[in-house]
């Protein structure tokens, strides 16, 4: 048996199921790093309210240092809550395929406050994120997840 060699210039296409991945990856880094800034930004604008003073280079510092310490934290209890909304909804997407973008987009912000809610639960102090005690915060980093979870469906259904 004779295998054939790709000609050189044309690459295979790539797996559905591995494009849909890097697309998941992306929006997934996005939500993180959108609830990263709103609690950040959250947690400072509280101690300007009470009359600290934070230059911005300060502000910039500590985005930054959230998004490398937050981030990832915040990433996995978004991942919590996405492995069980996406399926729910890319399974109901089956049945409605023109509500595909609204259905995922929502999923995923309903997914992230069920996450939260759940450590907030769990966890010993009052709430995990301070951001999310109330409901304006809450909806900020859920608008987050929103638009991640619309992100993924454009982008993956190409």
């Amino acid at each position: 048996m004779m295998r054939m060699k790709a000609d050189a210039g044309h690459d295979a296409p790539t797996p559905r199921w591995t494009r849909r991945a890097g697309v998941l990856l992306l929006a997934w880094v996005l939500a993180a790093a959108w609830g990263s800034v709103v609690q950040t930004h959250w947690n400072l604008q509280a101690l300007v309210d009470v009359g600290v003073n934070i230059p911005a280079t300060d502000w910039w510092r500590v985005i930054g240092q959230d998004l490398i310490g937050f981030a990832p934290l915040y990433g996995g209890i978004l991942a919590a809550g996405w492995v069980i909304a996406l399926p729910v909804a890319s399974g109901l997407a089956r049945w409605w395929p023109a509500a595909r973008s609204a259905l995922l987009g929502l999923a995923a912000g309903v997914g992230m406050v069920a996450a939260v809610r759940a450590v907030d639960a769990v966890a010993p102090m009052p709430v995990f994120i301070d951001a999310t005690r109330g409901l304006p915060g809450l909806l900020a980093m859920a608008a987050g997840a929103v638009l991640a979870g619309w992100l993924y469906a454009r982008l993956s259904a190409r």
